[in-house]
């Protein structure tokens, strides 16, 4: 009979019981078996559950490494969820995390400097001790349930503060599987992992790997400002699949850059977080013709990606690419602005999305979770919870959706989803203005800020680069006079930047 499995430690059990001294995680500086990983992420984890209560927040300090990934493993073995931290990110966005969590217990790693506002009680360093009893694991194991968080990922948020989205054991659990086995990813994979712990593309890195009992080799950020060293590491590594944002693909096409190596291990490469040009996708196929390329979509909501389209052998010839058809036990609902549902070809609706792999919603803010996590309109005998992505699309003559484009002022900008208002509330804050208003333009990539007040474009950059994460400031900054009107007394963003391209 086959196990049910309802916690995704059953999964890095499994393939440490299989191939124990098989490296699982690597960075530039280090690797560990699976063997050497489980144990010391039990280890962490006693000492953990002397001090933190199951299914509670605990939030992880620390860069991209193999020590980072312990302490997540850790927090899972304790029975509680842990929450990514990124220390590039400005403290004020840190603090504010900490407090949507109501001032969690902090997992510092790799020497990070601790910022002031974290409660030094509350501190717990990475250390691991000799002869543990593993007694108390085996108890929180056994009261863990598959709808327990796993982890909370914050993104941006329309209200200024940061959204985290709490993901379960079972929603990962259900993705993964799925994804895995949709794309024939097995123990024989490489993968290199390119984003940051706190964005959801490297959830399918990490579960990927100890799913199918592979190795996940870390990218260090650096190597992405220099192609050629990018490459180097890519096939000094021997890696065989990405995972990869499309601003992270396109650094190395940008440059052309596979005039100077190509690496032919690879075999697969899935793309996701914004539309992938068709010249640097092109780019890729001519000197990797024989790889599997495939489009992912989907918001960290629904966990990590909700549709695929495996793009066809030679070079794409369309203007874009489809964002294709749902994953198995996922479901596409789109939704028109009069609030019916369509499957109509060439017809626009918000997409919608139902399954097991929706999210739990958002961390303590049930009225935002209430406002995206709503009631599917065409089930009316019970209660169907569907998330609205807020995103546009519609079917082609072909039965694919297609991606149209964002139903309010949220963006995809270098793989990232960003709240624009965030970006306004930010610059509201500084002192001397008086309006601010945020506009993307999707054909240059381009974000605009403008501001009304007795200020300079360049104090208000300094004094954003202090509040917010490097790829929400603005490319421009613009002071005005006033803010031009339409008439219902809205601020008339299409004139802002036609008087500004005067």
């Amino acid at each position: 009979m086959s196990r049910r499995i309802k916690n995704v430690l059953t999964w890095l059990e499994d393939s440490a019981s299989r191939t124990p001294d098989k490296t699982v995680f690597a960075d530039e500086n280090s690797a560990i078996t699976y063997k050497d990983f489980v144990l010391k992420a039990k280890t962490m984890a006693v000492k953990l559950t002397k001090v933190i209560e199951p299914c509670s927040p605990v939030a992880v300090l620390g860069n991209k490494s193999v020590e980072t990934l312990i302490a997540f493993f850790a927090v899972v073995y304790a029975g509680s969820f842990y929450v990514p931290l990124n220390p590039a990110h400005p403290d004020e966005r840190k603090q504010r995390i900490l407090n949507k969590l109501n001032n969690p217990y902090v997992i510092v790693t790799n020497g990070e400097v601790l910022p002031d506002f974290v409660d030094k009680a509350k501190v717990i360093e990475m250390s691991y001790e000799d002869n543990c009893d593993f007694s108390c694991l085996e108890k929180v194991r056994m009261s863990q349930i598959d709808t327990d968080p796993l982890y909370v990922i914050f993104t941006s948020g329309s209200t200024g503060e940061p959204k985290g989205i709490a993901v379960s054991h079972r929603s990962v659990i259900d993705f993964i599987e799925e994804f895995t086995c949709q794309f024939d990813m097995d123990e024989n994979e490489v993968f290199a992992s390119q984003a940051p712990f706190d964005f959801d593309v490297s959830v399918k890195d990490i579960y990927s790997t100890i799913k199918c009992g592979a190795t996940m080799q870390i990218i260090p950020k650096a190597k992405f400002s220099f192609p050629t060293i990018l490459i180097d590491y890519l096939c000094e590594r021997e890696v065989t699949t990405l995972i990869w944002a499309v601003s992270a693909l396109c650094i190395i096409s940008g440059f052309r850059s596979f005039s100077y190596k190509v690496p032919t291990t690879i075999k697969k490469v899935l793309f996701s977080g914004e539309a992938m040009p068709i010249k640097q996708l092109n780019y890729w196929k001519k000197y990797l013709p024989d790889v599997k390329y495939v489009n992912l979509y989907g918001p960290t909501e629904i966990t990590c990606n909700c549709t695929f389209f495996e793009i066809p052998e030679g070079a794409f010839e369309g203007e874009a690419l489809p964002i294709g058809r749902p994953f198995e036990n996922e479901r596409i609902i789109l939704i028109k602005e009069d609030g019916t549902t369509t499957k109509e070809p060439n017809v626009l609706g918000e997409i919608c999305v139902v399954g097991s792999a929706l999210s739990l919603g958002y961390y303590n803010s049930p009225a935002e979770t209430a406002n995206a996590f709503v009631l599917n309109p065409d089930q009316k005998a019970y209660e169907e919870k569907m998330y609205k992505t807020g995103d546009l699309g519609f079917y082609g003559e072909d039965g694919l959706l297609h991606f149209s484009g964002r139903a309010d002022y949220q963006i995809k900008y270098m793989g990232h989803r960003i709240e624009l208002g965030e970006i306004e509330n930010a610059t509201l804050s500084f002192k001397g203005v008086s309006r601010a208003v945020c506009i993307f333009e999707e054909k240059r990539q381009k974000i605009y800020m403008f501001c009304q007040g007795d200020v300079e474009g360049d104090e208000i950059n300094i004094f954003l680069r202090t509040k917010l994460p490097p790829f929400m400031i603005p490319h421009h900054i613009v002071v005005v006079k006033e803010m031009p009107l339409t008439e219902n007394g809205k601020v008339n963003r299409k004139k802002l930047m036609e008087d500004y391209k005067a």
